[in-house]
């Protein structure tokens, strides 16, 4: 069975955490560049042109190898993971959704899947159906995250490296050189890695995003409920402290007015989700990808 390492073919284990606002050629390419595994977010495209583009776009970056993230949710997803074949990509990561139907096809493409889980339990069917390795994410991260009770990756970590024999990268509560030997440490043999990515010089992320991250405190990110079965974590803004206040009980309706997500994008932070784990409260500066896979790994 081949490690993670061998399966990313790149020089360390860091595999970039594919946040669609972060979905820049140029940000995945520096990624790739200073020795970890870029990767593209191609989960909810629907034109596979765009596809194409993003992928023809990091080729022109970077010689070093890269993956994508895909959505197993997306109808397009058997046709997006036949475009990353044939551009010559090897490792994807699958997620949002039931691996084994996919798989079958990710390996008749001669690519290998990692599947993202966040429970034991899930991890434990992962296996079952065939994937060749897990990004198990702990309960602290950003992202979507699922509505029942979750563990923190101090916790999950280890029991999912307990109970398979497939390499796993651990994700979730790291930004410096102590939360990756602590994954190490844990069973893990790579970190997927995306708060602390989002606020470096070569994301594309709004500045004030990034200036929420940084302001962020000890406690200072909640789980929003979106899309009647997920959560995502945020940071806690002025503006959604009082959006919380004044709808303790219809929150999720409240969140839907207005375009909160692509609101960073304009810039318009009073309604804004700025979305980040809650490793967001040890980030206190925006150095170059270069500067935080150096350190990491040092």
């Amino acid at each position: 069975m081949p490690s993670l390492l061998e399966m990313l073919g790149c020089r360390y284990p860091i595999i970039q955490g594919p946040i669609g606002n972060m979905n820049s050629p140029d940000m995945v390419a520096a990624i790739c560049n200073a020795g970890a595994f870029g990767m593209l977010a191609l989960g909810f495209i629907r034109e596979l042109d765009d596809a194409r583009r993003l992928i023809g776009a990091v080729k022109e970056r970077t010689n070093q190898p890269f993956g994508a993230n895909v959505v197993l949710m997306n109808p397009q997803c058997g046709e997006i993971l036949k475009i990353l074949a044939q551009s010559g990509v090897k490792t994807v990561t699958t997620s949002v959704g039931q691996p084994g139907d996919i798989y079958p096809l990710i390996h008749d493409l001669g690519l290998k899947g990692l599947h993202v889980v966040l429970s034991l339990a899930h991890a434990v069917r992962a296996e079952k159906s065939g994937v060749d390795g897990l990004v198990v994410v702990g309960a602290e991260a950003g992202g979507l995250r699922s509505r029942k009770p979750e563990s923190s990756t101090m916790v999950l970590v280890p029991l999912v490296s307990d109970a398979v024999s497939i390499p796993i990268a651990a994700a979730g509560g790291i930004a410096d050189s102590r939360g990756y030997r602590a994954a190490l440490a844990l069973g893990a043999q790579g970190v997927q890695i995306g708060t602390r990515f989002m606020v470096s010089r070569e994301s594309g992320l709004h500045d004030k995003w990034k200036d929420a991250v940084i302001r962020c405190t000890d406690g200072g990110t909640t789980l929003l409920p979106v899309q009647k079965v997920l959560m995502t974590r945020a940071v806690i803004t002025p503006a959604l402290e009082k959006l919380i206040a004044e709808h303790p009980h219809d929150l999720e309706e409240a969140l839907q007015y207005g375009d909160r997500i692509q609101a960073w994008d304009r810039g318009d932070y009073e309604n804004a989700i700025a979305g980040a784990g809650q490793v967001g409260a040890l980030i206190k500066d925006i150095p170059s990808v270069k500067h935080i896979i150096e350190e990491m790994t040092s």
